[in-house]
């Protein structure tokens, strides 16, 4: 089987003493899931007894594609069906005359298993894992966590090979973002293959990729991993972007809001406002809602701002700085707020202030101060986790729960929920203002 310079040069970490991570992801063609088969078909050939994991998002996709290619890239090594190896459609495993064994898995993250309960019993020796960007981290963990069968008797290390199309979720930050900073960890790599990287690819798949619309195209012809083409994201990501050069944005009223870290295991971000402008960004990590309370207080104090500009989210231990402050608490769950008297068709308040923020994204009315890379990097992370749940369904607009996003970015959405607890002011009635009043409201 002929492989292309990017497939030997994943191979030669799949088969080192330090690598246990490797990502091979990039554009459409780049010869994925065929690295994933010969990997694994490799090592059930040469480990005797050993025991391998092939596992997907679904296990219909499973069958219906990386299984295709695994017996294709069979065929390619001359490996014969009921000679070399069996294939049991019930028990979804490939057994082979050495006694290796390769298990098909449906790696989704089921409401009834949140935890991957159905895996503890299993011990493997090694991973392969088709688009994994479609699987959460917890299960990229869990499986990771499997992988100690029979490697100190064929002396080798534990291997996870994943392979997918550019994503927006955990494996962005887990691996292409640190890849492209030059600070991956020794034992991960990242390897990005794109369709120009395979010669042995017809060029009529060139072609039909490049009829496709241009977010598509930017993410499986050219491997763009700052592109997203899920039609449920409310914001952009050139929007998105655009939050930290829109300086046209007019000033206004000073307003501070805070995600308070819940039962103290995430950070707590505050944010100062004036207007729809983001002036001040505080972090604080692991603190006692007093050390929150104070910090605000003295923002408050510094800043000028009113109790009655101040919100903070009141789910968790945050009901305790609400109390201590006399502020303003943001429920999540609580009702929409009616507009002009009229009921809005939003599930929650959450969900309502989250459409106004994009609303406003989109139409270059947020601006972000901050020249600090990483936290341009977690907002703009988190802002295009933003999606609308259930988006075929008729219903109440809603958007997709925290706990979820936090599955896919490996974290707390906290910067992006900052920014959107802002809105509850612009949902508001609108009061009747002095003269005084409306001129600083417009002031710069």
């Amino acid at each position: 089987m002929k492989l292309t310079i990017k497939q030997s040069e994943a191979l030669s970490y799949l088969e080192d003493q330090t690598t246990t991570e490797l990502l091979f992801g990039g554009s459409a063609g780049g010869g994925k899931s065929v690295l994933g088969c010969f990997f694994i078909l490799k090592n059930c050939l040469r480990y005797e007894g050993s025991r391998w994991l092939m596992g997907r998002s679904e296990l219909k996709n499973l069958r219906e594609t990386t299984l295709n290619t695994f017996f294709e890239v069979c065929k390619m090594q001359n490996i014969i069906s009921d000679e070399h190896y069996r294939f049991n459609a019930q028990q979804m495993n490939i057994k082979f005359i050495n006694e290796s064994e390769i298990i098909l898995k449906d790696l989704y993250q089921y409401p009834g298993d949140p935890n991957f309960d159905s895996l503890g019993s299993l011990e493997i020796t090694g991973a392969f894992i088709d688009e994994c960007n479609q699987i959460s981290e917890k299960a990229w963990n869990i499986v990771k966590s499997r992988i100690r069968f029979k490697l100190d008797e064929n002396n080798i290390i534990p291997k996870m090979l994943g392979t997918c199309n550019p994503s927006k979720g955990f494996l962005y930050s887990r691996f292409y973002k640190p890849a492209k900073e030059n600070r991956l960890p020794e034992e991960r790599k990242f390897i990005q293959s794109l369709l120009s990287d395979n010669q042995y690819i017809s060029r009529h798949y060139r072609e039909n990729l490049l009829a496709l619309d241009p977010i598509t195209k930017e993410r499986l012809l050219f491997g763009n991993w700052e592109y997203d083409d899920d039609r449920t994201t409310l914001m952009t990501y050139n929007k998105i972007q655009d939050i930290f050069s829109n300086n046209h944005v007019r000033g206004g009223e000073k307003y501070i809001t805070a995600d308070i870290a819940r039962f103290g295991n995430d950070r707590t971000v505050i944010m100062v406002w004036l207007g729809l402008k983001v002036t001040h960004i505080l972090e604080l990590i692991k603190q006692p809602i007093s050390v929150i309370a104070n910090e605000i207080s003295r923002l408050k104090t510094f800043q000028r701002v009113g109790n009655s500009n101040i919100i903070v989210d009141e789910d968790g231990v945050g009901g305790g700085v609400v109390d201590i402050l006399n502020c303003k608490g943001f429920v999540n769950n609580s009702s929409p707020i009616d507009i002009d008297g009229q009921k809005q068709n939003f599930v929650n308040l959450k969900s309502q202030c989250y459409f106004k923020l994009a609303e406003l994204v989109n139409a270059n009315e947020i601006f972000v101060e901050t020249d600090i890379p990483e936290v341009r990097n977690s907002i703009v992370q988190e802002m295009e986790q933003v999606k609308q749940k259930n988006i075929d369904k008729d219903g109440k607009l809603s958007v997709i729960p925290k706990d979820k996003v936090k599955e896919r970015i490996g974290r707390s959405p906290d910067y992006s929920d900052t920014l959107m607890m802002r809105m509850f002011f612009e949902l508001q009635p609108v009061s009747t203002q002095t003269t005084e009043e409306k001129a600083r409201y417009f002031a710069f």
